[in-house]
């Protein structure tokens, strides 16, 4: 018997034993295990899925949304807590949930409550109850009737001033004649005025000085609908009068100087200055110049009071890697019929230096190896918050698979600096174009020494990029990057295993040269939920990633107008070296389904497409897309997948041969929440990858439209999740289902799996998608 299958038989029966756990003796006598709960809904403005929030009980959660082992775990347990196997199956398990009549009773009004405040003021939901031995079904029906309508709106606003404001911008109410009477929209409409008037300086504004009145017409369904502006009262006792608008006076910035030392007048040891109309208070020395803050300050003396200001300076000073944290509090002064604001803006300095030590162990491709780095960093290094880090980082590892070479041994050293400056760096833009960019610009700078008993490899390199986001949405503009590559050895047997495939393919030797690459490129990433996180988002959510680069233009032009015509007649070069000329574009879509609180499902597409011209053949190895990895098709190791139908040799070297200038990824992942902080995923993979142009070496590997979909390589598998909250580590187990490699029986091996040639198993941090 093969392994594979002792290991769903090991499974089965594991299940079976389980899911054979009674839990009634968890049931007291008289109550039921809650086995099903169902809301439905006899009209479909109302969706079922949307009255999920209101129920108080639910069933116990289902694995993969199939079965409850954690029930059953509980279940395995006996009912004794002092001993530890006991304990130890109730914190991996779930308690059985027991039908509660109270709580069924609060969920059927709270449903019902919430279709009367969607406008169905006559609707009703009805609960009816299914008992079978001692598991019981609840469901929950909704009859909403006819919603009542907005027949007309009218406003009662004695503030003439305010009035005008709010007819200035009638037309983004949420308020519209024939429109549902919804409470939801009633709030969300008070919620936009007041934000509405708080952004126009009425500091002291909020929702709860709006009200409305509803006239219902007889024997009619619409209703006339009175919003009504309440005068301020700061308490209920006092005297109405009008709302104030406030304007701000004086704005002053505190380093690390506390809110009372400075309202009480105790300033000694402390010392001001004014530049750009705000104050500066500090003690011993300013840590930032007051240029910075001027470009991060949004609020102006003399300027209306908005509350987006005060966010806008926020955000900005969030920005700031020097700042701890940022805290704004406002002290009100009245004058006559005048009303001012001074804004106190106190600031927590962060450390300025850090040092930090990193080992972690390597797996390439079977070879076991470590590595450690050392990093320092700079928080204010000019005193404008830029970032300064400096890395050296050093590995070891040992390689297998290796003959005709005196050692096998690869090390690899390196050496990485950048600087990062909290602004968009460029000389002649204005500051206020700066302040509304939001940038963030990095230069770096780093340096690679890699020895292996074949050859010894140099890459150095230097970039320039910008970046810049807002909502969810993040953009890099890479200005400027170059890579040398410098290959200072190549053993002799290495250089005669060159020349033997130097015909066969050609790519592997143009690999190992000497080589520039100058690039520029541009990256889009879009994530709806607002923000990229390693957690699963708790309602549906896509993402978007877009990257287009091209390399070697602008050295080709300055190559043809020096030299006139490529060296030897094959390439320009630069120095004498080599550069490399291509444009590559990539795009990924990954769209999450929440099925319940504790189940989603994620699909995820990748494309990307490469095409070397000009100056190139073939694109440099560190740009050639490859199949299979923790990240890709997880039923093959990385690099051993494609192009198309290509097997391979089973060289050491081999790796090169499994690239490709297009790619296709096709992703589906089950995701479940286990116990604790372990999640589950069950997944299926699709994709490869191809060659534009023909190799000698593997006509299968070229890309046809009349065959490529038919080598398209399937994996399915299991996974692990360890949700550290802030670290999500992942361990994949994949198996292959249709290998593009082989022909026959051999193609499918989800028919006869064997588990020594089709398994791969991946380890890896954060999510695949």
């Amino acid at each position: 018997m093969k392994i594979i299958p002792r290991i769903y038989i090991g499974l089965l029966v594991l299940l079976l034993f389980l899911s054979g756990c009674s839990v009634s003796k968890f049931i007291p006598e008289g109550h039921y295990l809650l086995d099903n709960v169902k809301v439905e809904s006899d009209n479909k403005e109302i969706k079922s899925s949307q009255m999920n929030v209101y129920l108080r009980q639910t069933p116990n959660a289902k694995w993969f949304s199939l079965v409850k082992l954690p029930m059953y775990i509980y279940g395995a347990a006996g009912k004794d807590s002092t001993k530890w196997v006991n304990r130890f199956l109730y914190r991996m398990g779930d308690a059985p949930r027991i039908y509660d009549p109270k709580l069924a009773e609060e969920t059927r009004l709270q449903i019902e409550q919430a279709v009367r405040n969607m406008g169905y003021m006559s609707g009703q939901v009805s609960m009816h109850t299914q008992v079978k031995g001692k598991k019981i079904k609840v469901g929950y029906q909704i009859h909403s009737g006819e919603p009542y309508l907005i027949s007309h709106v009218a406003y009662d606003i004695a503030d003439y001033q305010i009035h005008d404001y709010l007819m200035a911008d009638s037309a983004r109410s949420y308020l519209k004649s024939g429109s549902r009477l919804d409470v939801n929209k009633l709030d969300e409409e008070r919620d936009r005025i007041t934000q509405y008037l708080q952004n126009r300086g009425y500091y002291r504004f909020n929702k709860d000085f709006i009200t409305y009145q509803v006239d219902t017409m007889r024997n009619s369904r619409n209703v006339d609908l009175i919003m009504k502006l309440h005068p301020y009262r700061r308490k209920k006792e006092d005297p109405p009068s009008p709302h104030r608008q406030y304007y701000v006076r004086n704005v002053d910035f505190m380093f690390d100087v506390d809110f009372a030392e400075l309202t009480s007048g105790r300033l000694k040891g402390i010392d001001s200055l004014r530049s750009g109309g705000v104050n500066f208070f500090y003690k011993d020395k300013l840590f930032l110049r007051p240029q910075v803050i001027s470009d991060y300050n949004y609020l102006k003396s003399g300027n209306l009071y908005r509350t987006r200001d005060v966010q806008s300076t926020y955000s900005a000073l969030g920005r700031l890697n020097i700042l701890k944290y940022s805290n704004i509090r406002f002290r009100e002064e009245l004058e006559a019929d005048s009303a001012y604001l001074d804004a106190y803006v106190m600031l927590t300095r962060n450390k300025n230096k850090s040092l930090s030590f990193e080992i972690e162990g390597t797996n390439s491709a079977g070879d076991l190896g470590a590595a450690a780095s050392v990093a320092y960093s700079h928080r204010n290094l000019f005193k404008g918050s830029e970032t300064f880090t400096f890395k050296l980082r050093g590995a070891y590892e040992a390689v297998t698979g290796l003959e005709g070479y005196a050692n096998s041994n690869y090390l690899e050293y390196g050496v990485e600096a950048s600087l990062s400056f909290p602004e968009f760096m460029f000389p002649f833009l204005s500051s206020d174009f700066r302040r509304r960019s939001r940038a963030t610009s990095e230069v770096t700078m780093k340096y690679n020494w890699q020895i292996r008993p074949e050859f010894e490899r140099t890459v150095a390199s230097a970039a320039w990029s910008y970046r810049w986001g807002k909502r969810g949405a993040t953009h890099r503009f890479d200005v400027f990057d170059l890579n040398y590559i410098y290959m200072p050895y190549r053993s002799e047997t290495f250089r005669e295993y060159l020349d033997y495939m130097d015909e066969r393919n050609p790519l592997l030797r143009y690999s190992y040269e000497d080589l520039f690459i100058v690039r520029l490129g541009y990256t889009y990433t879009y994530n709806s939920s607002g923000a990229t996180t390693l957690k699963t988002s708790q309602r549906n959510s896509y993402s978007i990633r877009f990257n287009i680069e091209e390399s070697g233009n602008l050295l080709y032009l300055f190559s043809r107008m020096i030299s006139g015509r490529p060296k030897n007649g094959e390439a320009y070069q630069m120095a004498n070296i080599s550069f490399a000329q291509y444009v590559k574009t990539d795009f990924d879509y990954a769209k999450n389904f929440m099925i319940d609180d504790r189940n989603a499902l994620v699909f995820h597409v990748g494309v990307g497409v490469a095409v070397p011209y000009g100056n190139s053949k073939s694109l440099p190895f560190e740009k050639l897309y490859f199949s299979g990895g923790a990240n890709s098709v997880r039923g093959w190791s990385v690099r051993s997948l494609g192009p198309g139908g290509y097997r391979g040799d089973g060289n050491s070297l081999d790796y090169v041969n499994h690239t490709g200038d297009i790619k296709l990824d096709l992703n589906l992942e089950y995701r479940t929440h286990l116990f604790w902080k372990l999640n589950g995923a069950a997944f299926v993979d699709a994709g490869n990858v191809w060659t534009i142009r023909n190799r000698e070496m593997q006509p299968e590997g070229l890309f046809k439209f009349n065959r490529f979909y038919k080598q398209l390589a399937v994996a399915y598998g299991l996974g692990l999740r360890f949700d550290l909250d802030f670290l999500i580590i992942r361990f994949d187990g994949g198996m292959k289902a249709i290998n593009p490699m082989y022909t026959g029986r051999d193609r499918y091996p989800i028919i006869s799996p064997d588990f020594k040639r089709d398994f791969a198993f991946h380890f890896a941090v954060g999510y695949p998608f």
